[in-house]
């Protein structure tokens, strides 16, 4: 079993140990789970530890390509998930969009703020003035009823289908590059194209993040799947490591966003 962990992190041992649990019990008991909203880091881990079994099988939703957060249904190979079975909802935020705006830091402040839990709602979508967000089904009637107000903005809930969702304003630039390490001061400053020492100066100062956490080490090692913000710099993630180079550099494939 410690072969398994030696390919993810220390601090990733709890969920790993969750998504063996998870792929032992549909073996067991023969029958589909559906888990919370993953990030993708977590994605690639239940991708890794479970895509690619003969006896089940793996689907994420939403489908979309631009999806961060998603849903997972691990199931045995008999079973084919429609959408309904990911309980899934979309909201739209109505609000007095003339005379305010609302911006993501703000819905996922309130959200969390009526003690919901981040795993139970995924991506918040906005483009121009309106926001969307996902919601997993077993809290929404909660959210609708405890979600009145955006900062000082009084809004309501409104359920969309489908068809009426909206794509993000966010756009991802995908790039190839070779970096020496995969430490986090030696990307940062590959992808930003910064120095090396701007890059360790802004790890330091506290506002880097990886998955969504702070993360103040330099040498903190990087590897698919993680999504990295740097204030000032916006958002990128690793999308795969492909290898080394002749030159024994590793040559990485990743998104910047706009």
């Amino acid at each position: 079993m410690s072969s398994i962990y030696q390919h993810f992190r220390k601090d990733e041992k709890e969920f790993v140990d969750a998504v063996l649990q998870w792929k032992q019990s549909v073996r067991d008991q023969y029958a589909p789970m559906l888990t919370d909203f993953l990030d993708p880091r977590q994605q690639f881990i239940v991708q890794s530890l479970i895509g690619g079994q003969d006896d089940i099988n793996l689907h994420f939703y939403p489908f979309e390509s631009s999806i961060e957060r998603r849903r997972a249904v691990i199931c045995p190979d008999y079973f084919v998930p429609q959408e309904e079975d990911f309980k899934v909802k979309t909201y739209e935020i109505d609000y007095p969009v003339k005379f305010v705006t609302i911006q993501h830091p703000e819905v996922l402040g309130s959200l969390m703020s009526i003690g919901l839990k981040r795993e139970k709602f995924g991506d918040i979508i906005k483009n121009d003035s309106r926001v969307q967000l996902y919601l997993a089904e077993e809290i929404s009637e909660y959210v609708k009823m405890e979600l009145q107000q955006i900062g000082k903005t009084k809004i309501k809930l409104k359920q969309i289908l489908k068809s009426d969702r909206i794509s993000s304003e966010e756009v991802w630039n995908e790039k190839t590059t070779t970096v020496s390490s995969l430490r986090l001061d030696v990307l940062l400053s590959s992808i930003y194209n910064i120095s090396r020492q701007k890059a360790q100066a802004l790890i330091n100062g506290g506002v880097v993040k990886v998955n969504w956490k702070l993360v103040e080490n330099t040498s903190f090692e990087l590897q698919e799947g993680d999504v990295i913000s740097a204030r000032g710099y916006g958002r990128s993630k690793v999308l795969a490591v492909e290898g080394r180079t002749k030159k024994e550099k590793w040559r990485i494939s990743v998104g910047v966003l706009k």
